[in-house]
Formats: structure tokens, sequence, C-alpha cells
């Protein structure tokens, strides 16, 4: 049983973590050529199996008495704390929105911060979820989904769906900040109704800790307006990343002429 502890860089995480990236690869390369209509049924399949499995996963969590021992002294398991609602999981009924609606703004946001969160997720998992053996239903379900997510909202581009460009930036930062502000209005909900008194989603009333969130709770001492500069310093990664698709399409644009 040693050899399916699973945690953060150990050789098996490795290995999972190959697997799903080639599973991105694969998926792409199989794809490639076919309709559109074909590549968004499938990363909208990918969504559903994804949310079907963050259901079990969650619902065996609940009956889970190791990790209800883990969480007690932070209130135990509630549902409405459970929703796939974080910045690590909402990907999974996002990215089916942005899909029919090909709204760009919404698939930057899925492809640009989604990642990221289950990405953090991943290499700094939450407490029950590290060193654990991977064959325990909480396990395969917090890394299945966080995998999952991770590699649909990178698949929006590989699988052609979505090219970030420069112009997008404005919306892309404006969708951000709506989102959050969506699950501040929805954390104060539930605080307020008292169906969940913790309720934290995106860390958008208390910082849980988190050290890059608690340096800018001690610049902007006001619950969700702390965020912004977090959102902000997202602009170089968007850059950076999108700097190699606008050059491709220079060139795309460059040889449309010279083959008039």
């Amino acid at each position: 049983m040693d050899g399916w502890i699973f945690g953060p860089f150990n050789s098996l995480y490795l290995a999972v973590f190959g697997a799903f990236f080639l599973l991105l690869i694969l998926s792409s390369l199989l794809l490639r050529g076919k309709s559109e209509e074909i590549r968004s049924g499938v990363i909208l399949a990918a969504c559903l199996v994804t949310l079907i499995g963050f259901v079990l996963y969650k619902v065996f969590m609940a009956q889970d008495g190791d990790y209800a021992l883990l969480i007690a002294e932070m209130g135990g398991f509630n549902w409405w704390g459970e929703l796939p609602l974080q910045l690590c999981n909402v990907n999974m009924i996002l990215i089916p929105v942005a899909v029919w609606k090909k709204n760009r703004p919404l698939m930057s946001f899925c492809f640009f911060v989604g990642p990221i969160g289950a990405l953090m997720a991943l290499i700094m998992p939450a407490n029950g979820f590290d060193g654990y053996s991977l064959l325990l239903p909480r396990m395969l379900g917090y890394y299945g989904t966080h995998f999952l997510v991770l590699v649909e909202g990178l698949a929006l581009a590989s699988l052609g769906l979505y090219r970030p460009r420069f112009r997008d930036f404005p919306g892309t930062i404006l969708t951000i900040l709506a989102i959050a502000f969506a699950a501040f209005l929805l954390n104060l909900l539930l605080r307020w109704t008292g169906l969940h008194p913790k309720a934290n989603y995106f860390y958008s009333v208390e910082t849980e800790g988190n050290f890059l969130l608690e340096i800018f709770h001690r610049w902007i001492p006001v619950p969700f307006l702390y965020l912004i500069p977090s959102y902000l310093i997202l602009l170089p990664y968007m850059l950076l990343v999108t700097a190699p698709f606008e050059a491709a399409e220079r060139r795309k644009r460059k040889k449309i002429p010279e083959q008039i």
C-alpha cells in the first residue's frame, strides 16, 4: 500500500501528472482537423464527467470519518462549502457555458485563471489530501478533479476553441472581478443565513492564512477589495502566454497575402 502514497512531486504524483498531460496531447492530436462541433462536444463531455465525478467524490468525503476528524476544527463537512465554485474547480461549470456561448472573456478566464487555481491546489493540497493513499476515494476525487480541470482549461487552446489575444485582457480582468464579486456576495449570503458561517469561495472574505493574500490584506484591509492586486499580477503571466499566439497569428496573416 505504501507504493500508493500520494503527495506533491513524489514519483507517483509525477507519473499521474504526466499521464494527464499525455491525455491532453493525444486528444489534441486525435481531434486535429475535426469540426468545431466535435471538438466542443468532447470538451463539454469531459466537463460533464468531471462534474459527476466531483459530486461522487463529495458524497464519499461526507461519509469519510477520518476526514471529519481532520477538519473538525474548521467546522466539519458542510455541503454549502463544497460547491464547485472555488477558483480551482469552477471551470467545470464555466467552460461549458463559455464554449456554448462562444464568450471570449469567459473562455479567457477558463484558460488563464482556472488552470492556475487547479495547479495551486495540486501543488499545495488542502489538509487531508497529502501523504495518503491515492486509492482513498477522497484522494482520487481531489486529484482527479483538479487534474481534469487543469487539462480542460488548457484544452480550450490545444483543441483550437480559443486563442488568447492581447485585446482580450480588459474583458478578462473584468470577468475575473465580476466572478469573484459574485462569489463574495454568495459568501455573504451563506454567512448571513447561517447555511455556512465560514463560506469563503474565492478567498473573497478571509485570506485563510495564504501568505500572498495576507500581504495584500495588509495593503487593503477590506474584504473582496484586497483580492484586486492578486488578479492584476496575472497580467505578466497572461502577456507571456499570449505573446507566442500573437506572433503565430501575425506570421499567418503575412503568409496569406504571399499565397494570394
